[in-house]
Formats: C-alpha cells, structure tokens, sequence
C-alpha cells in the first residue's frame, strides 16, 4: 500500500518534472502539473460514474427483471443503486485529493469538510431509498395492505433526518453533536410548537393501527369535512379519502380520535346491509274491516291464511264474550293498518334478497303531525351500494303500490297543483 502511494506521487508529478528539467518556472510547471492532475481526476471520476450507470447499474436491473421477489423492483425504483455507485467514486476522491492537493492544507481542510457532509448526505439518502423501497414492498403484502405503513415510515424517515442533521449541525460547527442534542433539548418547546401536527399525527397513527380504528379500503363518512368514501392513504399528518364522486378530501389524521366519524367497515363485514326506511300513513285512512272487505283481501296469496285464521279467532273471541257487533267498535276486529302490516312482513320473508337470519321488523311508530310512520328494518343479502339501492327501491315500490288496495293512503305534503285544485272547486261553488 505504501508502495502504490508512492508509485502515485511520482505519477502525479510526470508533467512537473519534464517541465523543470526542460527550464520552465517552477510555478508555471507546479500550477501546470496542478492543473493537468485535477484534469485527469475529473476524468477518472466521470469513467468511473459512466461505468457504474453503463453496466453495474444495468447489470442489476437485468437481474431484478429475472427474480421472483418485488423489492428489488423497487429499489430500482427508488434510485437504490444509483445512490449506491456514488461510493466508489467518493472513495476514489478521498485517496486522490490528498495526494494531488499534498502541498495545499487549506484546500485539504474544505475539502474534508466537504467530503464529510456529503458522506452524511448520502447516507440519508440511501436511507430514504430503502424506507421508500420498504414502504412499496410491504404495501404488496397482504397483511400489509390495510394498515398505516406511509405513517411509521415517514416516522423512522424524520428520525433519519434528525440524527443526519445532529451530524452536519456537528460538522459544520465543530462542535460534538452531544452539544447538538443539549441545544436541541433547550429548544424544545420551540420544537414541539412547530412540530405539533406531526407529534399528534404520529400519536394518532398509532392509536389507529392499534385500536383498529381505521384500514385503507374502509369506507368512513366525515360530515365535518365533506368525506364519504374510502380511504386511500393513512399518512402520519393526513388521512385521504376518494370520495363516491372520485373527489379526493384530506383530513388530518388525529381528528380519526378526537373527533366523530362513522366507519361502515362493520356493516362490509357483517353478513347484510340495513334498510331502515318509512312510509307515512294518513291517520283518517285506518278503519275497522268489514267481512267484505276481508274477503277481499282474502284473495291476497301471502296473507291468505292469516287473514282466515285470525279472523277465526277472533269470531270465537266475540261470541264467547256475547259481544254486540251491531257497532263494530265492540270486541275485538281486525284493521286494514294490522293486516297492511302483516302482508308487508310476509312480503320481506319471501323476497330473494333479504337476508332472513337477521331482523325482519315492520313496526308501527308513534303518529306525527305528518301520519303514521310504518318503518320497515330489514338486512339485504348484497351489500354492493348500487344492487342495494336498487333492492330497496324495488321492496318501497311495491309497498307504495300495495297500500291502497288495503283501504290506506299515503301522506304527501300538498302541491300546488292541490292548492289550485282547492281554490277552483272553491270558486265554483
């Protein structure tokens, strides 16, 4: 080694000495020669960069397109080996420089200095690189794919940053970065006020991924900020959401613990999806029924034969009891209301679509100023949003139609067409 340094020297002082031995100044032959080294050290620098692009690098993406795995695909990606190659040419420098600068102590001293932080530089960004490559690869995995990667990534990436800075601050100063890290714990209120959204990001980012709180691919809907669609990222200071109308809304990541917001990954999970919606009955449309009328709707297949045995029932109550049906308000009778509801139950338990493990309920709701709410609950077998839409449309279209052969009529607030019908036969008479 010794050797080849000297073998160096003499080298790098060819020019100086045929210069000299030929008469020419001793500064006109140092400078020449000075510049003739810096020349060639250029151009070794630039070969070996052209090398290491032409076929190193090359090399390795021949050899990733081969492999099976994909996390060299994206180290390609990242500029892995790109950063990477850099460090024979730097080790290249830090041999030469000294042997050509020898007589140049200030220029020796920048350089080291320069040197250094460059090292420190490319060290973080080879960091970078496999925290980005890591990041992409882990997305791939299945278990992966719904938790908050970018959130501890972008943690572990700051702290990198943290200690590169420690490093530089250390470099440039002189100072030992214990003395860095005294003065960055004296300004660390300062600190913690900048870095206030990103201390509270990263808190939330772990509760999130602990209490399950919130997977990529759910979908939330968040009034407060106009979100409702699914989640596309979880970062460690913002949660994206692509929304139905593929608009995209930002929300910060600790209002998913310190504030509302409804997550309908429950409801993709559970067997059904809820319908829960009502019609609104005219209260003066309910009446008492008659025989003919049960006859009548003794015609309806699905509620046949409760229509039959319930009014059995109810006759051997009546005549047990000597009830006076001369008014039909004595004893005990069946209502078009009761028997409406009855039939849209049966209706719910023979359709295709309901989901008949889980609640089926047609309840009868406290009278409003607007009728009498009849809410039906019940679960779809298809949780997909358009087949549910189109399920439950299909199950209130038919019980919109089904309610005035039992004698009932829907509430509708009046129109103006009803108005203008109002004041004409008003007019008229």
């Amino acid at each position: 080694m010794i050797q080849l340094n000297e073998d160096i020297k003499q080298l790098s002082c060819l020019l100086e000495n045929f210069l000299l031995r030929n008469g020419v100044n001793y500064n006109i032959a140092h400078y020449a020669n000075l510049l003739l080294n810096i020349l060639v050290l250029i151009l070794i620098i630039l070969g070996i960069n052209y090398l290491i692009k032409r076929f190193v690098i090359q090399t390795f993406k021949t050899f990733t397109d081969k492999t099976k795995t994909t996390f060299d695909d994206f180290l390609i990606q990242s500029n892995f080996p790109r950063y990477v190659g850099q460090i024979l040419p730097l080790l290249v420098l830090y041999y030469l420089v000294p042997i050509i600068f020898v007589d140049y102590s200030a220029i020796l001293a920048i350089f080291d200095k320069l040197f250094d932080l460059y090292v420190i530089i490319l060290v973080i960004w080879i960091c970078r690189s496999l925290l980005r490559t890591s990041k992409h690869y882990l997305k791939t995995l299945r278990q992966f794919n719904d938790k908050p990667v970018d959130s501890y990534i972008q943690v572990v990436m700051i702290l990198v940053w943290v200690i590169g800075l420690m490093f530089i601050f250390a470099e440039i100063t002189g100072e030992s970065v214990k003395s860095f890290i005294i003065s960055l714990g004296a300004a660390s209120a300062v600190l913690i006020l900048v870095f206030k959204d990103t201390i509270l990001g990263f808190v939330a980012s772990i509760q999130v991924a602990v209490n399950d709180i919130v997977r990529i691919g759910d979908w939330i809907t968040f009034e407060k900020y106009g979100a409702d669609g699914n989640v596309t990222e979880i970062s460690l200071a913002t949660v994206r959401v692509q929304n139905w109308d593929n608009t995209f809304t930002t929300i910060p990541t600790y209002s998913l613990i310190s504030e509302s917001f409804q997550n309908w990954r429950g409801m993709q999970e559970s067997p059904g999806r809820r319908i829960k919606r009502a019609v609104y009955i005219k209260q003066n449309s309910v009446k008492f029924m008659t025989s003919e009328n049960l006859e009548e709707l003794k015609k309806v297949a699905l509620i046949k034969k409760y229509v039959s045995s319930r009014q059995e029932e109810i006759d051997k109550f009546n005549k047990e009891n000597n009830v006076d049906k001369s008014l039909p308000l004595n004893g005990r009778n069946q209502t078009n209301l009761g028997i409406f509801r009855k039939y849209v139950d049966a209706y719910l338990n023979e359709h295709s679509a309901i989901h008949k493990e889980l609640y089926i309920i047609v309840r009868h709701q406290a009278p409003t100023d607007k009728g009498i709410p009849i809410e039906i609950l019940c679960f779809s077998r298809d949780k997909r949003w358009e087949n549910f839409e189109y399920i439950t449309a299909d199950i209130f279209d038919h019980v919109i139609a089904a309610i005035p052969y039992f004698g009932l009529q829907l509430f509708e607030s009046p129109s103006g067409d009803d108005i203008t019908k109002l004041y004409g036969f008003q007019q008229e008479n």
